[in-house]
Order: structure tokens, then C-alpha cells, then sequence
């Protein structure tokens, strides 16, 4: 049973856009809907389901240690210890903060040409609510750093290892594990049947708000699991301009409203740079922040030319993000009780650029903003774009958005295999909506079938590979342990 929809280059492949969605043919008119849904058996020919359930990692695989040490070559170092720090917590917080590692294994694997914009790194804590537009909560996508077209499948086994990784984490023995995984790709695969049937605006408007959400754990978990659920809304809802500024703000001396430092993971700028270059950043912050608002539809713009910039500081964000560069910006509207907290988050190259051609977009930023109002089904009204010259000569892309915007996430480390299965469910049909605003849904519906030969492939993957990143894992402890690399806990 799925869920209630009410609420609900030339690396292209052939007979798709640049984005994934079908081409018109020759005569100028879209592919009927018996065209793409061959186009779908097509390509389990050319990649037959089963062939997902295949992982050996290659003879001359490269080493996960240098992969993140290459990554880590483009970031702040005094933070990069930090990333690995956290990544080694866990095998599942090490997941996290491997998408490059695992879009390299990916490559190296058979590959449909049923196209659509990919997350990239679609594990399941990048799911969660926040607030649209109209204020409802809704549960959705909300991390789209290495966003870019390809396979479809590369999100779904992504998404899926995330379980069986966090399984493994949580205890679960191997059939609770399968019996969630195989949960998790069924309403991947049964949201894509029914959304193949639905007209274009249907499923552009499509979403999930709190209330399915619930109607869902009402009917399969256990009663404390929905007091958890509840009591995480109630959080996310409280989580606003004026919570962050309770939390992250701090009256000087002066009077003057400042972020609260903490360092490492909060450094204000005064604290980073001499009083003189302090000076020279803020007022480059202010211009950045007008080029900035040229990215944002026009009545947004009229919005924010009402805040002006009061604070800023570098802040830690993530596992995978670490070392990357992230600013919270404070500003104010209407007085010192109206305060607006913007994140600028940099954007560097997709990790999947490497594999599957470089972005349409000049800008990272751009790259990131586009893939996100095409996958999500309602983006913050404040997500924008922007390109900096650094001091050090260097240009950078970044993205801003709202720093805290009624966001929260799941917590899976208190889940059972019931609740673990639930949220599967939810995570599976949001993907599935995401790829269909994009690709065709028709063909991927056509290649998935009725029955579950992709999900069983999908389920073996998932385990393969949770035993490919308990391997990774513990080749980055001997790392930090033979002093190769340094790891920090903060």
C-alpha cells in the first residue's frame, strides 16, 4: 500500500534534455505515452534489473583515504580534521561524508540512460521537514550540494545503502534490515507507477505535508513513536528568526545586537580577521548581499532590500560540508525584534561532475539553487545565488538560503525497525516525486515493472555496499591512527 497522494552535454542519455526530461520528436510533438513507457523496457534490456544487485569494488579501485584527501585539498585545513573526526564516529556518520567515494563506485557499475536531476547525495538524514511558502511543514529533500542529472538509480541506491548502513548502526539483525530496505525501494517503485499516471501540474504540486506524515505512523508504529513525531514538529515549528536569535545572538557593551561565538564551530569575523580587513569584508558582505538579491524573483527582492546586514560568522555545518566555507548572516527589518538569519553556503563542483559531465551552470551556486526548486516541492522563498572574489584572489560560488526556516530532521537513532520502516516509506515516495518532476516518470515506471526484481537487486546492493563502507571506514581510522591524516571531535 503506498502512500495517500492527496497530500501529496553529451554525458546525456539518448531521447532526453539536458535536464532528463523526454525531447519532443521529430514532428515536434512529445513522445505519446506508449513511446516512453517502451522506452523504459528498452532500457532493461540494455541494463536488466537484476544487474543493480552487483557490487565488487574493482582491482584498481582507488583509495577512499585519497579520495577525501582530495576533496579536502579545495577546503579551510584548519577545519579539515574536523570532517574527519566526525566521519569517524560511526560507519553511518562516515556514509554521511563519503558521497564521493561512492559516486567513483557508482561509475564503475552498469547504468540506465533513464536520466533525472539527482540529489547526489540522497542518504536519509538529507530529508526532513520545513516550512513552505504557505507556512505548512512539509517533508521533503532539503540538501542539494552535489546536485546534477544522472541515472536515477545512483539516488535510489544512495538512499537505500542509507538504510542499511543505519540498520546496522541501530543493531538491527539482517532481515529487519532487508525487510526495511526492501520497504524503502517498493514505494520508491509504486509512487513512480502512480505518478506516471498523473497529469504534469498534479504532480508539479504534489507534496507531503505533517498531516499524511501522520495519518502514516498512526497506522504502523507504535503510540510513542507518534509523541515523538509530534514533539518534533512542535520543534521544528518553534524553529524561527527569533529562536536562532535566542540562541545564537548576544548584546555587546554597546548595545549592539552579536552572533555568539563558539569556537571552532562558530568564529565571528572580527575574530578571523585584523580590525582593518574586517572592515574591507563587511562592506564587500554588503555588496555581496545586493548581487545577491538579483538571483531572487522580484517581490523577494522587495523583501529583503528591507533587512540590512548587522553580523556575520563562519560556521561548521554538516559532516560531508565540513571544511567548506559557511557564513550565518545577521540582519534586521523592522527594529532589533525583527531579525532575519541568512546561511551562505559554499558551492563547489558536484561530486558527480567527475562521472557524469559538468553542470550546465557557470555558477555552483546557480547549479545548486536550480536543482533544488526543480526536486523540492517548495523551496525557501530567500534561496538564492552568488559568486565572491576572496581577499586571497580566489573566486568562490555560494548559495544562501534561511538559516532556520521551521527545518527539522528525523531522529534515527531512536528508531525500531517499525519507525525506520515508516520513515523508509516517506523517503522513498519523496524521492520518487522529486525524480518525476524531472525525468519521465513513464519510462523509469516501465523499467521498475509491478513486480520486485528491482527491489530485491536494490536490497543486495544496499548490503554489499553497507560492507564496502564499514571497509572505508576503518581504512580512515588506520589513517588517523598511523598519523596520516589528523582527526578533531568539535
Amino acid at each position: 500500500m503506498t502512500l495517500d497522494r492527496a497530500t501529496t552535454s553529451s554525458t546525456n542519455p539518448p531521447h532526453a534534455s539536458a535536464d532528463g526530461v523526454p525531447e519532443q520528436d521529430r514532428r515536434g510533438e512529445p513522445p505519446t505515452q506508449a513511446e516512453r513507457a517502451a522506452r523504459g523496457r528498452a532500457a532493461r534490456a540494455a541494463v536488466p534489473r537484476a544487474t543493480h544487485g552487483d557490487w565488487l569494488p574493482a582491482s584498481d579501485r582507488p583509495d577512499p583515504v585519497s579520495l577525501l584527501e582530495e576533496q579536502a585539498a579545495s577546503r579551510v585545513q584548519e577545519l579539515v580534521p574536523i570532517r574527519y573526526g566526525r566521519m569517524l564516529a560511526s560507519p553511518f556518520t562516515f556514509y554521511r561524508g563519503a558521497a564521493y567515494l561512492m559516486a567513483a563506485d557508482l561509475a564503475a557499475t552498469p547504468r540506465t540512460s533513464l536520466w533525472v536531476q539527482l540529489c547526489g547525495d540522497a542518504h536519509l538524514s538529507n530529508f526532513g521537514v520545513f516550512a513552505a511558502p504557505d507556512r505548512r511543514l512539509v517533508f521533503s529533500l532539503n540538501d542539494f550540494d552535489e546536485t546534477l542529472p544522472g541515472p536515477f538509480e545512483w539516488d535510489v541506491k544512495r538512499l537505500v545503502t542509507s538504510f542499511a548502513v543505519a540498520g546496522r548502526d541501530r543493531g538491527f539483525t539482517s532481515t529487519e534490515r532487508t525487510a526495511v530496505e526492501l520497504a524503502v525501494t517498493r514505494e520508491y517503485r509504486q509512487a513512480m507507477q502512480e505518478l506516471a499516471q498523473m497529469k504534469k501540474l498534479d504532480t508539479w504540486y504534489s507534496r507531503l505535508d505533517v498531516d499524511a506524515i501522520r495519518g502514516l505512523l498512526e497506522g504502523g508504529v507504535k503510540a510513542r513513536d507518534v509523541k515523538r513525531f509530534e514533539k518534533n514538529v512542535a520543534k521544528a515549528q518553534a524553529r524561527d528568526s527569533m529562536k536562532a536569535f535566542d540562541k545564537l545572538v548576544r548584546v555587546d557593551d554597546g548595545g549592539r545586537p552579536r552572533l555568539v561565538s563558539d569556537p571552532p564551530l562558530i568564529v565571528r569575523l572580527e575574530e578571523l580577521l585584523p580590525e582593518l580587513e574586517r572592515h574591507q569584508v563587511e562592506d564587500t558582505l554588503r555588496d555581496v548581499l545586493r548581487s545577491y538579491r538579483r538571483s531572487l524573483q522580484g517581490d523577494h527582492r522587495h523583501l529583503l532590500k528591507g533587512f540590512h546586514y548587522a553580523d556575520a560568522a563562519r560556521k561548521v555545518v554538516g559532516v560531508g560540508s565540513v571544511g567548506t566555507r559557511a557564513w550565518i548572516l545577521l540582519m534586521f527589518g523592522n527594529g532589533g525584534d525583527d531579525p532575519l538569519f541568512l546561511q551562505a553556503k559554499e558551492a563547489q563542483a558536484s561530486v558527480l561532475e567527475g562521472f557524469l559531465g559538468k553542470s550546465r551552470y557557470a555558477n555552483h551556486g546557480q547549479r545548486v539553487v536550480e536543482g533544488q526548486r526543480l526536486m523540492q516541492s517548495a523551496s525557501d522563498i530567500l534561496l538564492g545565488w552568488i559568486r565572491v572574489n576572496g581577499m586571497d584572489g580566489v573566486s568562490r560560488d555560494f548559495y544562501v538560503r534561511q538559516l532556520w526556516d521551521g527545518k527539522g530532521s528525523a531522529v534515527v537513532e531512536a528508531m525500531d525497525p517499525p519507525a525506520l520502516t515508516a520513515y523508509g516509506r516517506l523517503c522513498g515516495w519523496t524521492l520518487a516525486r522529486a525524480h518525476a518532476r524531472s525525468g519521465d516518470a513513464a519510462a523509469i515506471a516501465s523499467y521498475l515493472g509491478t513486480g520486485d526484481r528491482f527491489d530485491r537487486a536494490i536490497a543486495t546492493f544496499a548490503e554489499l555496499y553497507a560492507d564496502q563502507n564499514e571497509r572505508d571506514h576503518a581504512a580512515l581510522q588506520h589513517a588517523v591512527d598511523s598519523g596520516r591524516l589528523s582527526a578533531e571531535v568539535a
